[in-house]
């Protein structure tokens, strides 16, 4: 079937659902709308069978629902409406809520449903429901949607009268930090993550506060900053502590849009003086029942989980440097197998372009942090002594999709998308994927997903060899379900011969073509790219991470 995907930008949801009816066969186009202009030209263009809108705040005009049936993803059950679901249901603590496919008439939100799903609500953060469980949901609805439409026999059904919600206003969102407890604060935290953040003035500026994590030792004073630990900072409550990874500062009026930064970084000089406390990567003894880490390591029995989770799954210079420390200390542990990544959401999404706009110098930035993750995808390709998984739970990008893919085996979960692609920053790329990509997909392949820079599916990923294994689970199932698969593979009998096949592999390899050389070859374009101000890149990195009209986000 035709179908028309709008959208108001190319978000994680709109990939995903670009990825998987492209899996069923359906023949897709893709607009990125900002009105109702934009919507008419769409179809003109395209002249669907079906217009489908996975995120779109444009309104669809009338001459276009009225010919075509449009269906919409509303982020909320039946009977919910308005612009901010999502944002009330978190902010509320709501236990369970829905995705609900409609379609689009004179009335946001009113239309016939098509079809709708349910899902559990789990104390994390928005951006992270919304990539999980919310996306499961949607597409569950989507896929569905679709069938009926496809008969030409359904019929949706009307709605009752239902409650239309307003946008969630910083008045709202607005934390009193001396009166409200820490899980009234978690939850505002949470419903503005990643966007657009609870607006708060302390330390004499205006700043947007971006994730929030408990902290169960330290106190202090009620809005006070108490301590720093990689980036973050902690600020007391009236019973306890929050970690809060990221902040943005307020722009001035009519000025351009701000972008969010490692909290310490974005504080700069306007930080006081307060303890830097690190949180090892193993916690023993019950000194601590909650804390926020980034990077964290368990074993059980012979299996190393080494998991790690950076915003937005971006990872910095820094970030790379203690997440290789971290990934040697797992190393020097007397495991047969290591899983690398994250519980659940972004595996990682390469380079941390929002430090390296903010860098005095971002070409050297730039520079010194795809090193820094070139180092790391090395230290995973030459382990030759366990097995290495690298465990997906959400999506991931660029070189996240290649410190992935440098493991032995790649385990994603099933609603993960990966864009294994760097054109659309203007880049070439590194982390070694001309000898990644090749030595698991084909030459040719891997030349045709950095040109055609299309997302996949996760179950697309495995059938081309990108990935091995597809782990259908739910976001909070799939912890429990690597760590079960990983204990039979290192139960396997047959995982010590590939640990000792997987060292003559290297060797051979070494012996054709040494690693260094794909990483000069690849750094000697890149240096290019960052050493010149002209470049592509420059510009489409300021033109995304400052939210500029037009700029893919």
């Amino acid at each position: 079937m035709r179908i028309l995907l709008i959208a108001s930008a190319f978000n994680s949801l709109t990939q995903r659902v670009q990825a998987e009816l492209g899996d069923r066969g359906h023949r897709l186009a893709f607009a990125c709308v900002a009105g109702a202009e934009d919507v008419r030209r769409a179809v003109r263009a395209h002249d669907p069978q079906l217009v489908l809108a996975p995120m779109l705040t444009a309104v669809v005009p009338e001459d276009v629902w009225s010919r075509w049936v449009c269906l919409i993803v509303h982020p909320g059950p039946p009977g919910d409406r308005g612009p901010a679901s999502l944002d009330w249901a978190v902010l509320e603590g709501r236990r369970r809520w829905g995705v609900t496919v409609l379609q689009a008439e004179a009335e946001m939100d009113a239309g016939p449903v098509w079809a709708s799903a349910e899902f559990a609500l789990p104390a994390v953060a928005k951006s992270d429901v919304y990539r999980g469980e919310l996306s499961d949901a949607a597409m569950a609805a989507v896929h569905l949607a679709v069938e009926r439409f496809a008969t030409g026999r359904h019929r949706p059904w009307r709605q009752q009268a239902g409650q239309a919600r307003p946008t969630v206003r910083q008045e709202d969102r607005r934390i009193d930090w001396s009166a409200q407890p820490t899980a009234e604060i978690l939850r505002t935290l949470r419903a503005a993550d990643s966007r657009p953040g609870v607006l708060d003035e302390f330390l004499g500026g205006a700043w947007y506060l971006h994730g929030g994590h408990p902290e169960d030792r330290l106190r202090g004073r009620p809005g006070r900053v108490l301590a720093t630990r990689a980036g973050a900072v902690c600020r007391g409550t009236v019973d306890g502590a929050v970690w809060i990874p990221e902040l943005r500062p307020r722009p001035a009026p009519g000025g351009e849009a701000t972008f969010r930064l490692p909290a310490v970084q974005a504080l700069g000089t306007a930080l006081p003086r307060v303890r830097e406390i690190p949180a090892p990567w193993v916690l023993r003894g019950p000194e601590h029942k909650t804390t926020w880490r980034d990077i964290e390591y368990h074993e059980q029995g012979a299996v190393g989980l080494l998991r790690f989770r950076f915003p937005a799954g971006a990872m910095s210079t820094a970030q790379c440097r203690r997440l290789l420390a971290a990934y040697r200390f797992a190393c020097g542990r007397p495991t047969s197998v290591l899983v690398l990544g994250p519980e659940r959401d972004f595996f990682g999404n390469g380079i941390h372009l929002n430090v390296i706009e903010a860098a005095e110098d971002p070409g050297a930035e730039s520079w010194a942090n795809i090193n820094a993750i070139d180092d790391l995808v090395e230290a995973v390709l030459t382990t030759e002594d366990r097995l290495v998984v690298a465990a997906v739970p959400g999506n991931a990008a660029a070189g996240g999709v290649i410190l992935a893919a440098a493991a032995d085996e790649v385990w994603c979960r099933s609603g993960a998308v990966l864009n294994p692609h760097y054109r659309l920053m203007g880049l070439y790329g590194s982390e070694y994927w001309t000898y990644v990509l090749p030595r698991r997909v084909g030459a040719d392949r891997a030349r045709a997903l950095t040109a055609e820079a299309v997302p996949l599916s996760a179950a697309a990923a495995v059938r081309m060899g990108l990935a091995d294994r597809l782990v259908p689970a739910g976001p909070g199932e799939f912890p429990a379900a690597v760590a079960r698969m990983a204990a039979e593979l290192a139960a396997d009998p047959e995982t010590a011969a590939r640990i000792g096949a997987k060292k003559a592999a290297r060797e051979r390899d070494e012996a054709v073509k040494p690693l260094a050389a794909y990483r000069a070859e690849e750094l000697a374009i890149m240096r290019r790219i960052f050493a010149d101000p002209d470049a592509d890149y420059h510009r489409l990195r300021a033109d995304f991470v400052r939210k500029r009209p037009g700029a893919r986000q």
